[in-house]
């Protein structure tokens, strides 16, 4: 659908929210060309059917609903929602700078989306990964180490990691200033063998490229900066060296990190802060593949969960009836044994 035949005055407050979103909120670049493409998509859906617009340059709510019906067809219910959060987005915008008097998404519900608990790399396979052997025994076998303990050490995002600038690595503090979302920075501390990775790297990269301030922490053969599916391709590549993976990817490793990190007793603050999310309540998230490992350690492990399971197999008249007893004799019931 070409500019010209698109509804001119929505088109500019679509304009308007995504110079918003890119200048004054510093959004990520992927956000950005995310809501604008699913704000584009309504563009063309009014352009298509000429629908007429509101006065002051909208859609009523019945034109949206009729939209996002259309979206719905085949698109999953997270998709759906990010959708409806771009619409409600704009039109918040649009209200606060008083293009709008009034905001047609106000009565449009957003669907609930159930959240999967994060997959992640046993600590085994973690530690595979990261030292998986390189493409080559050179200059980037180096670097692709580096990349792979600095994303496992301190569970960086893939974009976090790749707009790195050799000014935000201090070594001799064993720490990283990390421009995160919202262009909020955040200092991240470095494990010994990410601070050795990178040190080994910072010596070799000067044989890519040169130590200029603003420069790229990491880049490639020819001394460019590596961009974001480079460097998922590094990883991809040590899953498969690694562990045998081909599923592997950088927030897999972020996964990791974080339910690692929970599994030996760190605080869920300090997590929360160390991957820089803005709520306490997306981190939560891993608390509950905690749980679900301590409930499987206690299915396998206690007991009274194995005699639940055993009573499950063989119902009363089984052929195992009778088969699964309390302690032998001499041994104490452990809901007696006082500890």
């Amino acid at each position: 659908m070409s500019e010209e035949n698109e509804p001119r005055a929505l088109r500019e407050h679509v304009e308007a929210f995504v110079g918003y979103l890119r200048n004054e909120r510093r959004a990520s670049e992927a956000t950005v060309r995310t809501y604008e493409r699913d704000l584009r998509a309504l563009l063309a859906f009014v352009a298509a059917r000429r629908i007429p617009l509101e006065p002051r340059g909208t859609v009523d709510p019945g034109a949206i609903r009729a939209f996002l019906a259309e979206q719905a067809n085949g698109a999953g219910s997270s998709t759906l929602a990010r959708k409806i959060a771009a619409l409600r987005s704009l039109h918040r915008f649009l209200v606060r700078r008083g293009r709008i008097d009034r905001n047609p998404m106000s009565t449009i519900r957003s669907p609930r989306v159930r959240r999967s608990a994060p997959r992640f790399l046993t600590v085994d396979d973690a530690f595979r990964v990261v030292q998986a052997p390189g493409a080559d025994d050179g200059v980037l076998a180096v670097r692709d180490n580096a990349i792979l303990e600095t994303l496992y050490g301190t569970g960086l995002r893939v974009s976090e990691l790749a707009a790195l600038s050799l000014e935000r690595v201090d070594l001799d503090a064993a720490a990283l200033r990390v421009l995160g979302k919202g262009n909020k920075e955040r200092v991240v501390p470095l494990g010994s063998k990410a601070r050795e990775a990178l040190a080994r790297w910072c010596v070799v990269r000067r044989t890519l490229a040169s130590d200029e301030p603003g420069a790229p922490l990491f880049v490639g053969r020819r001394g460019r900066a590596l961009g974001v599916r480079q460097i998922q391709n590094v990883v991809r590549r040590a899953g498969w060296r690694g562990a045998g993976r081909l599923d592997v990817h950088p927030h897999l490793l972020r996964h990791s990190y974080a339910t690692h990190l929970l599994d030996a007793g760190a605080d869920l603050r300090c997590i929360q802060e160390l991957l820089g999310h803005a709520s306490l309540s997306t981190t939560q998230r891993y608390t509950h593949v905690a749980l679900d490992r301590l409930m499987q350690a206690y299915d396998a492990a206690h007991p009274l969960a194995r005699a639940a399971v055993a009573r499950e197999a063989d119902p009363p008249g089984g052929a195992l009836r009778g088969r699964v007893r309390g302690p032998a004799a001499g041994q104490r019931s452990p809901s007696r044994s006082g500890g």
